[in-house]
């Protein structure tokens, strides 16, 4: 045993969070902890931590045990010291086995020379020594550094100060320490806010070979199934183990419900059945004993009757569809972008199309935020142009989508900011869909929400209204599975078009259709969804990787040169798997979609042509209708008249033009789905 949480009992008011809570962590077991949101599973770590007192039960360590514990948020002490040196200072109990070995050393020396007795010295100095090799101790600099490699740290970052790192690097600085440190028992709450893909996927194999043990509180089902073992889960205000990953955990928890659903059917049904004789024969002389003793009977099965567990929050809700826009939703040509010295990429050409679901992937740092930001036309390129599609609206989310909304709002009230003219079951349905669904909830004042609570509701108040372009920078950051559930479902079915980052790598699978690498200075493309992308990848790596070598040195030189990859596999490297396309597949395939291109060039063309059109008429009607509105024009006939004249004509022109655009639009998207089916 590592720890034992024993009956635990807390109430918050007279909200009861645990009632007899109990569970077990054994040395090298790596536990999910999990439960519906409120369930209270950042109270339980820090019942653990003892932050935070239970109102009954304790918590028991085993002898010695070292605890790590790291938090949602995390501030550094010392920022002004490099982060080398910050992660190195976490070890102290390490460099003390060091020092303490040191100090045995010269006394078993001594005293040896002197002819004393040394066995006690000797037995303790093995038991440091052995602790002190375990821990790392002699690869103490080197563990440091592959650590903060790992977390996504470059070699050049190790000198430079902490204060010079964002909350988010400074969380990881925090987990380079805990890591460093090497305790018995790892806490983590939600450990991949602020982590990239890759940064995960490197965290989940460290964690999967720990030879500790480890608690982790995460939304992220994929990362759960990697490297858990045990599923702890707060359900009805207790703890129920199960063994395997998080994807076992759902199988057994359905399986054990059925089994629940069907004891609780049967005791109801005796309840009814006895129910019936009791009030039957419950006056009736000859039969008054036997009536007694089945309400004897009845209190019993009320008394074990089963409890069914929450089931996750889920609740349905259609999202209105963005206002229709052009093919083309934003394009970039010739698009570089610099930071003072700091270059960031050079001559991007790239154009999204509606309906795509674009997920932005590679190192932080890379650029991933700066190009979603080029494309929203919330940041300038250096050189190169940005072109936005005709009746095209960009909603953005970032964490600072949180800051704006008025604190003194209630929920209710901040949702009706962008539902103005929805009745209040219209907004109690939507807030329902972001699970705030009880009066309580919805009559918080945002000041107090949480921050996965002000997370939802930023992106309630997007999704309700949402525009044709929705770039999403971490929008799981904060949330829980339940919420994670719902946000995945309503970008699924999103028709228009997405930019997407996201560590959470079940949601980038989930929702992307096309997966956009930044790294090194160069945007790579691949037409593809995520596991496509982990293959070209993985085939890429491969190459370079014979290459270097001295095997199929032309095939990998001339892969070498590819910036943006095609969507025809390989028939080297690893097979791709079940269900992946044959490469003469894809080759047909895009050889179809060649021909389709140059069969809808003179519409798209004309398309363009149209949409050139609507935009300068559109521009025209809406000055002429301002223009109107003005006395000056009233007192001038001759060109009140003219302007009149030019507004009706626009007025019958428009409708004319809008219906061929949708004409040539409808026929490019049947024609390219008949080609391509």
């Amino acid at each position: 045993m590592i720890l034992l949480v024993d009956k635990i009992e807390k109430s918050f008011g007279a909200r009861v969070l645990f009632s007899g809570a109990s569970f077990q962590i054994n040395p090298g077991e790596r536990f999910a902890l999990v439960g519906p949101n409120g369930a209270g599973k950042t109270t339980m770590l820090k019942i653990i931590m003892g932050i935070d007192s239970p109102d009954a039960g304790q918590v028991q360590y085993a002898k010695d045990c070292q605890v790590g514990y790291l938090e949602q948020e995390t501030n550094l002490e010392q920022k002004d010291t490099t982060i080398l040196a910050e992660v190195m200072a976490a070890a102290k109990e390490i460099r003390r086995m060091g020092e303490r070995a040191n100090e045995l050393q010269a006394q078993i020396a001594e005293l040896s020379e002197q002819g004393k007795d040394v066995d006690a010295l000797l037995n303790e100095y093995g038991q440091v020594q052995d602790r002190f090799e375990h821990l790392g101790g002699y690869e103490l600099e080197s563990n440091a550094r592959k650590i903060l490699s790992g977390l996504g740290f470059k070699v050049t970052d190790f000198e430079r100060p902490c204060s010079e790192f964002s909350g988010g690097w400074q969380m990881r600085i925090a987990l380079a320490k805990l890591f460093l440190r090497h305790p018995d028992l790892l806490l983590l709450d939600e450990p991949t806010n602020h982590l990239d893909l890759e940064s995960v996927q490197w965290l989940r194999g460290f964690i999967a070979n720990y030879d500790g043990a480890v608690l982790i509180v995460s939304h992220d089902r994929a990362f759960m199934d990697a490297c858990v073992d045990h599923v702890a889960a707060l359900e009805n205000r207790r703890v129920t183990t199960y063994t395997g990953n998080y994807s076992s955990y759902l199988k057994q928890r359905e399986d054990n419900l059925e089994q629940m659903r069907a004891k609780r059917a049967a005791q109801e049904r005796d309840i009814a059945h006895m129910q019936v004789f009791v009030d039957k024969f419950r006056y009736k002389p000859t039969k008054a004993a036997q009536a007694q003793e089945r309400i004897r009977k009845i209190e019993q099965i009320k008394k074990e009757l089963v409890i069914l567990p929450e089931g996750h929050k889920h609740i349905d809700f259609k999202f209105p569809d963005p206002p229709r826009s052009g093919d083309m939703v934003v394009g970039l040509e010739g698009v570089s972008k610099s930071y003072g010295k700091k270059h960031i990429y050079s001559d991007i050409d790239l154009k999204l199309y509606r309906g795509e679901h674009v997920a932005l992937v590679g190192p932080n740092g890379a650029g991933k935020s700066t190009l979603m930001k080029i494309l929203a036309g919330l940041e300038p390129p250096t050189t190169g142009t940005r072109d936005l599609g005709t009746n095209v609206g960009v909603a953005y989310y970032a964490q600072h989508a949180l800051e704006g909304m008025t604190e003194s709002n209630t929920v209710l009230q901040e949702i009706d900011t962008v539902t103005p003219k929805w009745t209040v079951p219209q907004q109690r349905s939507l807030l329902g869909a972001f699970l705030f669904s009880d009066n309580d909830s919805i009559e918080k004042q945002v000041r107090v929400l949480s921050g996965g609570e002000k997370a939802r509701l930023a992106l309630a108040k997007m999704l309700v209204a949402p525009e044709a372009l929705l770039c999403l920078d971490e929008p799981t950051n904060h949330l829980d599975i339940d919420s994670v559930d719902m946000l995945e479902n309503a970008l699924q079915n999103f028709p228009g078009t997405i930019v997407l980052i996201s560590h959470d790598e079940h949601l980038v699978r989930a929702v992307a259709n096309r997966i956009i690498d930044i790294r090194d200075g160069k945007v790579t493309v691949y037409d593809g969804d995520y596991d496509y992308y982990l293959y070209k990848r993985e085939d890429l790596a491969a190459r370079a990787a014979a290459e270097a070598a001295g095997e199929g040195a032309s095939a990998a030189t001339k892969s070498a040169k590819v910036t943006a990859a095609q969507p025809d596999a390989p028939a080297t490297a690893s097979k791709p798997a079940e269900g992946k396309k044959t490469k003469e597949q894809k080759r047909a395939e895009a050889q179809a979609r060649a021909a389709l291109n140059k069969k809808l060039k003179g519409v798209r063309n004309q398309l363009k042509k149209i949409e050139a059109e609507l935009d300068k008429k559109r521009a025209r009607y809406d000055e002429l209708m301002e223009l109107m509105a003005s006395e000056e024009l009233y007192a001038d006939q001759v060109k009140f008249n003219a302007a009149l004249g030019e507004y009706n004509g626009l007025k019958q022109e428009l409708p004319k033009l809008e219906d061929e655009w949708l004409e040539l639009s409808t026929q490019i998207e049947e024609e390219t789905a008949r080609e391509l089916s």
